[in-house]
């Protein structure tokens, strides 16, 4: 297994080989997250600066943590607290950074595709934590990694992507990683939200829900992107729920050990019962600790490290 990337900007352009490489550094930092001492030096001496000009609490806390595992000094920088507010560009925020000596940035962005740009005009790596509703790299990562520690291989394992498809940066992500692995995946919810377009990821379209879940290994509810939506895509919140909404009538329908995830926020009522979020069959609070993994994983690879080096970084 190798990695040649420098950057990690989307699920699209990777190889199912470095999706493997991925999840074998994932799983070794895993092991090193269950240690008295949570620390390896693979980053000692690094700085990544965390640059998220939108709201997020899991990734970017996730990055900050990952980074500070790996014993890099960590900067984070909101959108409010950047000169962006005061009309600067963000090619020169990034450069500006980057001129600070600062060795991986870490973006969050509301316009797809800033990621990038940016790769495209830093020399040093940019990781991609989310842009508009283009994709979530390693939100995908994470959930594909928790889905092969209960399901095992994905190959021919059915998972179904319920919610919010079309605005979703997450669902765009985990289309590329889980056809690239072999799943057999279904997106549904209303017909506004999850247009038959999205059958050009090699994905079955589908309206019905008790269809959508029956044969399903495992659920991913989505919340409503509302802050990316123009006008209103269904009636109300309430008449979602009650169609689209997952409670324990609905679940009945799921196969009896197919696993429930959300990325988060969770709209509980919404597109989940708070049961369900809370139940044995919900892996969402196991998402998050795998969140811290993934992240060590992709700075440790974007960085230049190696899966054959990582005996080298066990101790502190």
């Amino acid at each position: 297994m190798s990695w040649t990337k420098t950057h990690l900007v989307g699920i699209e352009d990777l190889t199912l080989d470095e999706l493997e490489t991925i999840f074998r550094v994932t799983t070794s930092f895993k092991g090193i997250l269950t240690r008295t001492v949570k620390k390896v030096p693979a980053l000692r001496g690094k700085t990544v600066v965390n640059l998220f000009l939108e709201p997020s609490t899991r990734t970017r806390v996730a990055f900050e943590m990952a980074a500070k595992r790996l014993s890099a000094d960590v900067v984070s920088v909101m959108g409010s607290a950047s000169s962006i507010v005061k009309g600067e560009t963000l090619r020169d925020t990034a450069l500006n950074i980057q001129a600070l000596n600062a060795d991986i940035i870490v973006i969050r962005h509301t316009a797809a595709g800033a990621p990038a740009y940016l790769s495209r005009i830093s020399s040093i790596p940019i990781i991609n934590a989310g842009d508009g509703a283009h994709e979530h790299p390693t939100q995908a990562l994470l959930d594909c990694f928790t889905m092969r520690e209960h399901l095992g291989d994905l190959k021919g394992r059915k998972v179904t992507i319920l919610g919010d498809i079309l605005f979703s940066r997450v669902a765009r992500s985990n289309l590329w990683a889980l056809t690239k692995l072999g799943a057999e995946v279904t997106v549904a919810g209303p017909s506004t939200l999850v247009p038959s377009a999205f059958k050009h990821f090699g994905v079955t379209v589908c309206h019905d829900l008790k269809t959508a879940l029956a044969d399903a290994d495992a659920v991913m509810l989505l919340r409503i992107q509302h802050e990316r939506q123009a006008v209103a895509h269904f009636p109300s919140l309430g008449e979602y729920t009650s169609m689209f909404g997952l409670n324990k009538t609905r679940a009945s329908w799921l196969k009896p050990d197919a696993i429930i995830m959300h990325p988060g926020p969770i709209n509980r009522g919404v597109e989940i019962d708070s049961d369900l979020a809370d139940s044995s069959r919900s892996v969402i609070l196991q998402q998050v600790t795998n969140g811290i993994a993934t992240r060590m994983a992709v700075l440790y690879l974007c960085s230049g490290g190696t899966p054959e080096a990582l005996g080298e970084t066990s101790d502190e």
